[in-house]
């Protein structure tokens, strides 16, 4: 047993990573194009003003991804450059860029997966308070009907939010993302109860207004558990560690259980009620009812997880990792394991065929005297997940994987300092050079796994 014969083999990116043409092209500001302006806020002061100027070259990429030989690709799309002000006027070039990429993805047998919200908050809703207006989630419902009526006719797969537990953990708690704000615990919680009112506010519009019937998701994320054996308890003590809340409120947003109960059980967790009963804000019936509209599959991001034990007391204890423990260029732990105990864990708690929405590693890529870029530390490690993945996939309804990145792009705060693509990116010129790793998952998408 292997991957299901209709397996999505893809490749992610986002808006703002990849897109470039943020001026003149009737795009309306949102926190990452203000935040970059600033010294001091990413990496050599890096912007994602060009990035791969994907806008432009979107014909060249498609082209990659076809001789890639990738089933699906899954992309977001700018609020702003479609709603420049987040809601009310329509930009038609934006809409028209959109519907260009999409026509093309199908041109050459790629079927294409919108993401609605990759971080790319409008500067106009952000002025009115963000994620901290209630208004937000009528506005993102707005967007996410707009998106049906102009979109839908063609693509039928789609994800709401991506990774929750970054844009407000890293936005507004830690600072370290746009717009780069230490808010008080209070006003997180109140963003967070909004982030899930919004979700469910596009699931209805989707609904509502797609042209036929859609395949609706979410793509949230965190750190994986995996646990130290195959021992009972050990496997116990991995479940529970996997979906327990963070020990430490400056990082309360990096969990699972938070953020996906109440989307697919219709509740927040207890312990999560009881702890945090000071900073919560007012939850009703109808926003839980509102929160978990059913959605058709989950998505998970997956890069990392640790390893546990149960303890002698009784409870999950974390394995410490030996010295010199394998790391990624960006010094992520390698941990394989994540890709089989992640995707099993998520589907036994919430019953819903799973989608790996994006994996993969940084490496330090150059090119080589021969003018090729050899990335062997990547083919290592998506040989190792994804032989993990393909054993997930015998147990669980796995659906699709989608590897991050495509190309080389602006990473947030690592500006263009870390590189995920399959593609170099020569950001010099835009060169685009499609490393070892791209023939290598070709030919793992030609076999559908089976060589792994």
């Amino acid at each position: 047993m292997g991957f299901r014969e209709d397996f999505a083999w893809g490749t992610a990116t986002s808006s703002y990573q990849i897109e470039g043409a943020v001026k003149g092209e009737g795009k309306g500001e949102h926190i990452w194009d203000v935040y970059t302006k600033e010294p001091g806020h990413v990496f050599e002061d890096h912007t994602g003003e060009t990035a791969c100027d994907h806008y432009h070259r979107y014909p060249e990429d498609v082209k990659i991804m076809k001789e890639m030989g990738l089933k699906a690709y899954r992309f977001s799309i700018d609020w702003t450059r479609v709603l420049p002000d987040g809601y009310g006027r329509v930009n038609e070039k934006g809409i028209a860029f959109y519907n260009a990429l999409i026509d093309e993805l199908l041109d050459n047998g790629i079927e294409p997966y919108i993401t609605l919200y990759h971080w790319e908050l409008p500067y106009e809703i952000y002025k009115q308070g963000g994620w901290m207006n209630p208004k937000i989630v009528e506005w993102f419902g707005e967007y996410a009907k707009l998106v049906a009526e102009r979109f839908s006719d063609r693509v039928t797969h789609y994800f709401t939010v991506n990774e929750p537990q970054c844009f407000v953990g890293l936005g507004f708690l830690r600072g370290e993302h746009a717009p780069g704000l230490k808010s008080p615990l209070r006003d997180t919680f109140e963003m967070a109860h909004n982030v899930m009112k919004a979700h469910g506010q596009a699931v209805r519009m989707l609904r509502q207004y797609g042209r036929q019937p859609l395949v609706i998701g979410y793509a949230p994320t965190c750190g994986m558990v995996y646990p130290e054996t195959e021992k009972p308890e050990d496997i116990e003590a991995a479940r529970q560690a996997m979906f327990a809340l963070q020990p430490d409120n400056s990082n309360w947003t990096w969990n699972v259980s938070w953020w996906s109960d109440p989307v697919l059980l219709g509740h927040y967790p207890e312990e999560g009620l009881k702890r945090y009963e000071p900073y919560l804000p007012k939850i009703t019936e109808e926003d839980m009812k509102l929160i978990s509209e059913p959605i058709d599959v989950y998505g998970q991001n997956i890069y990392n997880g640790r390893c546990v034990r149960m303890g002698a007391d009784g409870k999950p204890e974390d394995v410490k990792r030996y010295a010199g423990f394998p790391k990624t260029a960006i010094n992520w732990p390698v941990t394989p394991e994540v890709l089989y105990w992640g995707p099993k864990f998520l589907y036994e708690r919430y019953q819903k065929p799973i989608y790996i929405t994006e994996n993969g590693i940084s490496c330090h890529d150059v090119i080589s005297l021969d003018g090729k870029v050899h990335d062997p530390n990547r083919m290592d490690f998506l040989a190792r997940y994804l032989h993990e993945l393909k054993r997930a996939a015998s147990e669980i309804d796995l659906r699709g994987y989608f590897q991050w990145s495509l190309m080389d792009n602006f990473e947030w705060a690592e500006g263009y300092a870390q590189r995920f693509g399959l593609v170099y990116v020569d950001f010099r010129n835009q060169q685009r050079i499609l490393k070892d790793s791209a023939y290598w998952y070709r030919d793992v998408i030609r076999e559908n796994g089976n060589n792994l």
